[in-house]
């Protein structure tokens, strides 16, 4: 089954790749690999969610918010990359969590991202991952996912 016809059996879309904030740009090739930008939950351009994780934005917001993130940097990829087709298999997932300085759930969050990324590989997105909480992010997003991916040729 092609990644398209994965993500059209869970109900999903990839997103257009969302414009850069400023200079950079959304995903690089080098090697075998694709590395993308950080990739923020932009829904038609805009954040749907703003604020810290523990403050003002629940734990099942920001697991949703960080999905969102993750089909974006897939977006990314598949831009650099010409087709999903060709990921052989995700190598990390790097979740940044805007996080109220007591909320110690950035792990929780972070699966929003790696189960995404699970249910539209399989056992090629199983992958390695951090889950870092920092102070806040651009644009007061509450969430920001890297991936880095490997190609076939």
């Amino acid at each position: 089954m092609s990644v398209a016809d994965r993500l059209a059996e869970l109900g999903l879309t990839l997103p257009a790749v969302a414009a850069p904030v400023a200079a950079y740009v959304p995903a690089v090739v080098t090697g075998g690999y694709v590395y993308t930008a950080g990739q923020l939950p932009f829904v038609d351009g805009a954040l749907p969610v703003t604020g810290k994780v523990g403050q003002s934005v629940d734990v099942d917001t920001a697991t949703t918010q960080a999905r969102v993130a993750a089909l974006n940097a897939l977006a990314a990829v598949e831009s650099v990359a010409g087709s999903l087709d060709r990921v052989a298999r995700v190598v990390k997932v790097t979740v940044f969590v805007a996080s109220d300085p007591t909320f110690t759930g950035q792990p929780g969050v972070a699966n929003g991202a790696s189960n995404l990324v699970g249910d539209v590989f399989g056992d090629a997105g199983v992958h390695a991952r951090s889950a870092v909480g920092v102070a806040v992010l651009p644009l007061d997003a509450p969430v920001e996912v890297e991936l880095v991916v490997e190609l076939t040729d």
